[in-house]
């Protein structure tokens, strides 16, 4: 009866990388007003094939017009999403294997220059905690930030505890916004930093807890941020939180993103 039907091993192959790829596209995707684009989108195109199966010149005409371009539409409109894809196929899959192309061009001493300052970092956190001192603070990676420390105020200094806490006490000028560290020295403070465009966000997540979100939507960059209401410390990687962290904890987390 279906005799006429040929199923190699290669269509099972390419069958699992469709569906593979549509499943990472919505774990993108998911919880942000782009999931609703995305099923309008398949919506309309279940319909032209309904309208072009039955013949429907004049609707499937227009229709198909508008498919044509669709192309160039889904890049315009998901163009937040697109990024995030590829950065995550970057960072996750290329950059995270033993022998990979980065490794080539990447000094070795990157992350052990960020783990110079992680001492005092995770000390500055543990006190601003205790004085309930909201802090956000980005760690650089591989991700160029310089569109985002063009937006603050120069520093260039050694990563100090002192130092960090005295940037987020309430009353200095430069306590609102984010202080980014690159490399092992805090280049820039007073920082803006995207949002996240989720619309699944906790209701206890402030504006620094979207902030960090965001900005490691856009970047690889690892973000620790000190509430300001309950003095919990969290970390923020990959567009995700991990909330109520100790300070020892903190330090765990950091050592193995960055060794």
């Amino acid at each position: 009866m279906f005799s006429f039907i040929h199923i190699t091993l290669v269509d099972v192959f390419d069958i699992f990388l469709v569906a593979l790829l549509f499943f990472q596209i919505y774990m993108m995707i998911r919880g942000t007003a782009a999931i609703n684009i995305f099923i309008g989108i398949f919506l309309l195109y279940v319909i032209w094939l309904v309208v072009r199966t039955l013949n429907m010149e004049m609707l499937s005409t227009i229709l198909g017009q508008i498919i044509g371009v669709g192309a160039l539409a889904l890049i315009i409109v998901f163009q937040q999403e697109v990024r995030k894809f590829l950065l995550y196929i970057g960072t996750r899959y290329l950059s995270n294997q033993r022998f990979s192309i980065e490794r080539l061009f990447t000094p070795k001493s990157e992350g052990r220059s960020v783990l110079l300052g992680l001492d005092a970092l995770v000390k500055a956190s543990r006190n601003l905690a205790d004085t309930k001192t909201g802090a956000l603070i980005v760690l650089g990676r591989r991700s160029n930030l310089q569109l985002y420390i063009d937006t603050g105020d120069q520093i260039d200094a050694l990563v100090d505890n002192r130092l960090i806490e005295t940037i987020f006490f309430k009353n200095t000028p430069m306590h609102d916004g984010a202080m980014v560290v690159v490399n092992g020295r805090i280049v820039a403070a007073r920082c803006v930093l995207p949002t996240t465009e989720k619309i699944d966000v906790p209701a206890n997540y402030g504006m620094r807890h979207r902030a960090a979100m965001g900005i490691t939507e856009h970047t690889d960059a690892v973000v620790v941020v000190v509430s300001e209401e309950t003095g919990k410390i969290s970390l923020a990687e990959h567009g995700e939180i991990r909330s109520g962290l100790s300070a020892l904890e903190l330090k765990h987390q950091l050592e193995q993103l960055f060794m």
